[in-house]
């Protein structure tokens, strides 16, 4: 696992750098297929510019992730994952700015709405969220189910250790319906069994974990699912993650062996 360090250079210089990259995607022998991105750091980036509010960086965050899905779609990734709250948020943070917090996440699935090419769903649990952002999601599944660009994932609410409970609750509520004992679904219980009944089910798993902030670890992020991911770290704040930052990493991600064991 490495850590990148953010990549300056005068405005000229940045936007040739970028092209170049982009460039270069065409001569890339392998692509993800599904990006994870941890984004992080957005109440130190309004630390670091004197705001007290920590919505503002919240704010400058979510905006950054509507730039990010739009390489992404640029790039030709299938799925994306954005981990935008999560359980250990939902029990640390204080109630005005969760409260914040989800407002401006509603709106960030909303804007996302408004792009006719992207499926948005949630993938999380509802407990602990508000009403109203609740009925947002819903909502923005059912208008965007038909859309056939990259399938976005928001994980809110979301704990990588609840959604294995989850699923395997379900997968015990389904065979005890069907009349099935315990002993037997011990017989049959697999890891593509499980693997169904996650939020993610019928999806691949990603390829590729993004976080930025310069922290290198997962944060009950994906824990199944990630098993055998590629990890990619970006020194920046989340609100300053750039293109070249993105391009880089798929850049890097061409370079890995991914030999799975063998």
């Amino acid at each position: 696992m490495k850590r990148r360090h953010p990549f300056r250079a005068p405005d000229f210089a940045y936007r040739l750098y970028a092209r170049n990259l982009w460039r270069s995607l065409g001569a890339m022998s392998t692509r993800p297929q599904h990006i994870a991105m941890i984004i992080d750091g957005n109440r130190r980036w309004a630390r670091q510019l004197g705001l007290e509010d920590a919505a503002a960086g919240h704010r400058a965050g979510a905006a950054k992730m509507i730039e990010f899905i739009s390489w992404c779609d640029r790039a030709g990734i299938g799925t994306v994952t954005l981990y935008l709250l999560s359980q250990d948020n939902l029990r640390g943070r204080s109630p005005e700015e969760l409260r914040a917090l989800m407002g401006i996440i509603g709106s960030l699935a909303r804007d996302l709405a408004k792009n006719e090419r992207w499926q948005v769903q949630h993938v999380g649990s509802s407990e602990g969220l508000d009403a109203g952002l609740v009925s947002t999601l819903e909502e923005i599944e059912r208008t965007t189910e038909k859309a056939r660009g990259p399938h976005v994932n928001l994980a809110i609410g979301y704990g990588g250790r609840n959604e294995i409970v989850d699923a395997m609750r379900a997968i015990v509520r389904d065979y005890a319906d069907q009349g099935g004992s315990v002993a037997e679904l011990a017989d049959i219980l697999t890891p593509e069994l499980i693997g169904e009944h996650l939020y993610t089910g019928g999806q691949p798993d990603p390829d590729l974990v993004i976080r930025t902030s310069g922290e290198q670890r997962l944060s009950d992020f994906m824990l199944w699912q990630a098993a055998h991911s590629e990890f990619y770290f970006v020194e920046a704040l989340g609100p300053d993650l750039r293109e070249v930052d993105f391009l880089r990493a798929l850049r890097d991600y061409a370079t890995r062996n991914r030999r799975y064991g063998q």
